[in-house]
């Protein structure tokens, strides 16, 4: 038997005769840039995030940068985040000359230690993304009481969390300001790049929908220096599509991870969820020891495994000398542990019992 990691044609299958359609309408109406179908998921989305406003941007990089430079984060600016995620969270610190300080995680749930955190702040912190890894929240009560005792501002990085909720909120709607990404493989994928900013902001949505179209409130008006980070018109319509259906697809993952963890042999051991999330479960990731014979081994019975990732942020060459190895030990723990199994809506049940066995054999 053949286990995909992912697998977007089934996904596009069951919903062809509504994307096809939607994607129709914008080219009928030559709405590419923008436009109505990008408007109208902003209001649909802002609305499922239980957010006043949603900005959607052209990948979920430029809405971390965006975000942050809206709140005017810029060069001698200290930014806490976590060691152990997406180079893009670091990435998108950086872009804005602001300082990445990178705390560890806990090795349970793989997600910011608050202690961790509150050790780090100083005078210089400006602001603490704790990042919504695999889909679970970080614990968001504790690290918002910390940030407002110093005057730090928090953003989710929820990028892989759509859908997520914390104590019974959705994610994107928890802190100052939040952001997606819509990579085709995401929770809500489009079929291309693309990102949004969630805020309860007013002024903070107005600056970042200058900001995407070069700074301009108007056509040939730049208020500020800005960027080009609009979504397309096509995109906006495939996740308008796409989000009617988020619920469903994550509560069928969420069916998915039970099973697994039902099924899972003592070698590998589940990222733990904390108490009061409910994880929208885009990757369901174990910790196994030999971690690489494992990898291969599955390979080659056919089974599609990821990594999740291999090489945290202070071990990264493009920030070699900022931090040695070991300054970080549970984010470089899980780094040679971690494996990311098969976890789709419409994966099997025989599909993960298959899995299962094979790695318990």
């Amino acid at each position: 038997m053949n286990v995909p990691f992912l697998d977007l044609q089934a996904q596009y299958r069951s919903i062809k005769h509504e994307v096809d359609p939607a994607i129709q309408s914008v080219l009928d109406t030559s709405a590419y840039v923008l436009g109505p179908a990008v408007e109208q998921f902003e209001k649909d989305f802002a609305s499922y995030c239980e957010a006043r406003h949603c900005v959607c941007v052209n990948s979920g990089t430029s809405a971390l940068a965006l975000l942050m430079q809206a709140y005017d984060i810029g060069p001698g600016d200290e930014v806490i985040t976590v060691a152990n995620t997406f180079f893009a969270t670091a990435e998108a610190i950086s872009e804005l000359g602001a300082v990445p300080v990178l705390v560890d995680c806990d090795a349970k749930s793989a997600l910011m230690n608050p202690a961790a955190f509150e050790a780090a702040v100083t005078k210089r912190t400006k602001a603490v993304i704790p990042v919504h890894l695999y889909g679970q929240c970080a614990e968001m009560d504790a690290i918002i009481a910390i940030a407002r005792t110093h005057n730090i501002l928090v953003f989710e990085d929820a990028c892989q969390a759509h859908g997520a909720t914390y104590k019974g909120r959705k994610a994107g709607g928890l802190a100052d300001g939040a952001a997606f990404s819509f990579y085709p493989g995401k929770n809500l994928g489009a079929y291309g790049e693309g990102g949004a900013v969630t805020t309860n902001t007013d002024m903070v949505a107005e600056t970042i929908r200058m900001l995407r179209d070069h700074g301009s409130p108007k056509k040939y008006h730049h208020s500020k220096i800005g960027w080009n980070e609009r979504m397309d018109g096509i995109q906006g319509a495939v996740l308008g599509v796409k989000l009617k259906h988020l619920d469903e697809w994550n509560a069928k993952r969420r069916e998915h991870a039970e099973l697994y963890r039902k099924l899972l042999p003592e070698t590998a051991q589940a990222i733990a969820v904390l108490e009061g999330n409910e994880s929208a479960y885009h990757l369901f990731v174990v910790r196994v020891q030999n971690r690489d014979v494992m990898q291969r081994k599955l390979t080659e019975a056919g089974i599609a495994t990821g990594i999740h990732y291999p090489v945290p942020i202070h071990l990264q060459p493009a920030y070699a000398g900022h931090w040695e190895k070991n300054a970080f030990p549970n984010a470089e723990l899980l780094a040679d542990e971690i494996l990311s199994l098969p976890m789709f809506p419409e994966l099997t049940d025989e599909h993960i019992r298959f899995v299962c066995e094979t790695l318990a054999s």
